[in-house]
């Protein structure tokens, strides 16, 4: 039976840790230069509704590394359930591909084309979650800190599609989430309410920034306004702007804590420049997991 990756729950707890235990191997026969043919002979579409720098590259390198190749395809290619419906596209590219990705805007038309399609699907991103990101920030955390286990994690800023990819995390890797946010940007309540029924994970939500941090080994943040959103920036600054990641906030946290941001940052907005460039810093690190975070779920997804 075929598998998705639409969200890290679509794996269960001893999935995402096999697979972040392979994405380091991964990327140390990478750095060796061995690459092992695993999708010798796939070939992967790339569906691209949205611009991206990472999520593009990470995809159509990883897919060379591991031995296959992929094909990038646009909107204009592909208008899901206009120019033919989604279940139509989903069967003729089961016919081509071993594996479809896709980085787009609605959830839902992931998950109908995931139904209809006879090959795995995975999510590289849509408004709802984005859980190839959250692979990639575990695998960081798991190399920086050997354990992923009972951490405080503080995601501070709007309630988007990566605060709902914690909480989602939440519900398969102990931690306590603290999420900093005003009372109007915050997460999905369907899935906040779902990660606190798991019972696996502690999950706060606070409307203070250093209250959020206190005792944090990691501080997270993303752009206020995502792609797609730009015209509410406004908004999001009066929202938001008491959650700022700056070094008061850092300072109230750990001494060692992680700081992170999935990319790419606005650097004076969500996070000041003085941060972004400390030595525990680690976005440049996140950015180069996703290829490999990337690949184990591909070998996973494709190998079993």
């Amino acid at each position: 039976m075929k598998k998705d990756f639409l969200t890290v729950t679509d794996f269960t707890a001893d999935e995402v840790m096999d697979t972040l235990q392979l994405a380091i191997e991964l990327k140390e026969k990478t750095k060796r230069g061995e690459h092992q043919n695993f999708l010798k002979g796939g070939v992967g579409a790339l569906i691209f509704h949205k611009q991206s720098l990472r999520t593009r590259c990470s995809f159509e390198v990883g897919f060379q590394q591991l031995g296959g190749s992929s094909v990038y395809i646009t909107n204009q290619e592909i208008e899901l359930g206009k120019r033919e419906t989604i279940h139509d596209v989903a069967k003729v590219m089961s016919r081509y591909f071993s594996v479809i990705c896709i980085r787009t805007y609605s959830h839902k038309d992931v998950e109908e084309l995931a139904y209809h399609a006879e090959v795995p699907v995975v999510n590289m991103l849509t408004d709802l979650l984005h859980p190839c990101q959250l692979m990639a920030d575990m695998q960081t955390i798991l190399e920086k800190r050997g354990h992923l286990k009972d951490l405080k994690v503080t995601y501070l800023g709007d309630g988007n599609n990566m605060t709902n990819s914690w909480l989602r995390t939440a519900q398969r890797i102990p931690m306590h989430l603290s999420i900093g946010t005003s009372p109007d940007t915050l997460p999905d309540a369907d899935i906040l309410q779902e990660t606190r029924n798991s019972g696996i994970s502690k999950v706060s939500v606070h409307h203070n920034a250093v209250e959020a941090v206190k005792d944090a080994d990691v501080i997270y943040t993303d752009v206020w306004a995502s792609m797609g959103a730009k015209d509410q920036i406004d908004t999001k600054i009066g929202q938001l702007q008491p959650f700022q990641v700056n070094m008061d906030v850092v300072n109230a946290a750990k001494k060692d804590v992680l700081v992170m941001h999935c990319l790419p940052a606005e650097r004076g907005r969500e996070i000041t420049a003085d941060v972004m460039d400390l030595p525990n810093t680690v976005v440049f690190d996140e950015a180069e997991n996703r290829l490999h975070a990337q690949k184990a779920v591909l070998v996973k997804l494709l190998q079993g």
